[in-house]
């Protein structure tokens, strides 16, 4: 027995509701940043938390990242045409569609201590990318808080 496909508000629903998981997610995961930065600044000696801490980073940078390509796809008419932007491109078009408050030389720092994180570790390079954190929080809050207006 074939099923027929769901129709167009029964996908809509759907994808509303996945959105709404993932903003959920997202902040979830902005929260665990916050946590852990401010348990890192109770005690900047402990390198165990400041690892755990840029790893917090990590995942809130990319969720950041993949929340902000998502909301573009949503609202573009086309939206392979999102997917095939560079990530300067990106982050215009969130300034452009108010989703993002930050602009690309911002991100780009974001995006170079994301790359530091990935290679080597390096004590100072460690250090650069915590100094970073607030302002990777801040960005991320105001990401959360305009897509939860649009949800």
């Amino acid at each position: 027995m074939e099923h027929p496909l769901p129709d167009r508000a029964t996908r809509t629903a759907g994808q509303r509701s996945a959105r709404c998981r993932a903003v959920c997610t997202f902040s979830d995961v902005i929260a665990r940043l916050d946590e852990g930065f401010e348990r890192y600044r109770s005690d900047e000696s402990d390198a165990q938390i400041r690892d755990g801490l840029i790893q917090r980073f990590e995942f809130t940078y990319d969720l950041a990242h993949k929340m902000l390509r998502s909301a573009l796809e949503a609202g573009a008419a086309n939206p392979e045409e999102i997917d095939r932007r560079t990530f300067p491109d990106l982050i215009r078009t969130g300034v452009e569609q108010g989703l993002v408050a930050g602009q690309w030389p911002e991100w780009r720092t974001f995006r170079e201590m994301r790359n530091i994180t990935s290679h080597t570790y390096d004590e100072a390079k460690a250090v650069q990318v915590v100094a970073a954190i607030p302002a990777v929080l801040a960005e991320a809050r105001g990401l959360l808080d305009r897509l939860q207006a649009r949800a």
